[in-house]
């Protein structure tokens, strides 16, 4: 049986909880030595997976950035780019957007049953994940696909989604130092009954202004 893969959730918020506000704009909360940082995670990752929404809202590119790090994969026999992943109920994705257009990245796309027909024409794999797509089915399916290592960058409903599902290995949560204030705005998690208790604190770093709080959810280590 094929181990699933290492899954690192990462995700930037302020400091009453938000990874956004409701602006046009996406707010950016980290800074370029953070930016730098998940860099290098993107780099050590074999795909990255974004929810549909977050594709829809913030249009994210999902590269790697430095030519250098770019460079180190292909001398290891990788790719340039990690794959790209996402993942749709409602079949609503727009084949412009740069999740599609951004890069030579392998793109997946896991869909539900009922959305399928709807992805047709886009540039990307389109993978059937049944009536209601689980978690647990889509980290087989990507292991078999050779994924050892998932940086989850998003958004809320991904997040809640591992963390309450016990399916995260690894929290980076980085802390903004800032305040949203708007109840509306998008959090890095909703409501749900999280397992494990209290997880292990395994780093803490400063980057400019915002502040790296690393978190293993079990026994493996990353």
């Amino acid at each position: 049986m094929i181990e699933r893969p290492y899954v690192v959730c990462s995700c930037a918020m302020s400091l009453d909880g938000h990874i956004d506000d409701t602006g046009p704009d996406r707010l950016v909360l980290s800074g370029p030595a953070d930016l730098d940082r998940v860099d290098e995670e993107r780099a050590n990752s074999d795909a990255i997976l974004v929810g549909a929404e977050t594709v829809r809202r913030d249009n994210p590119r999902l590269l790697i950035r430095s030519p250098v790090r770019q460079h180190r994969r292909l001398t290891t026999g990788l790719p340039a780019h990690p794959a790209k992943v996402t993942l749709t109920a409602s079949g609503r994705l727009d084949p412009y957007s740069a999740f599609f257009t951004a890069g030579e990245s392998q793109r997946l796309v896991y869909a539900a049953s009922a959305a399928v027909p709807l992805l047709a024409d886009l540039p990307a794999t389109v993978v059937d994940a049944g009536p209601q797509p689980q978690l647990p089915w889509l980290l087989d399916h990507l292991a078999a696909r050779g994924v050892k290592r998932l940086l989850v960058e998003g958004g809320s409903g991904l997040h809640t989604a591992f963390l309450t599902a016990g399916l995260a290995d690894e929290l980076q949560l980085v802390v903004a130092p800032l305040f949203v204030g708007e109840a509306a705005a998008p959090r890095f998690v909703g409501a749900g009954r999280f397992p494990g208790g209290r997880l292990r604190l395994v780093d803490t770093r400063a980057l400019d202004d915002v502040v790296l709080l690393r978190y293993l959810t079990g026994d493996r280590d990353g």
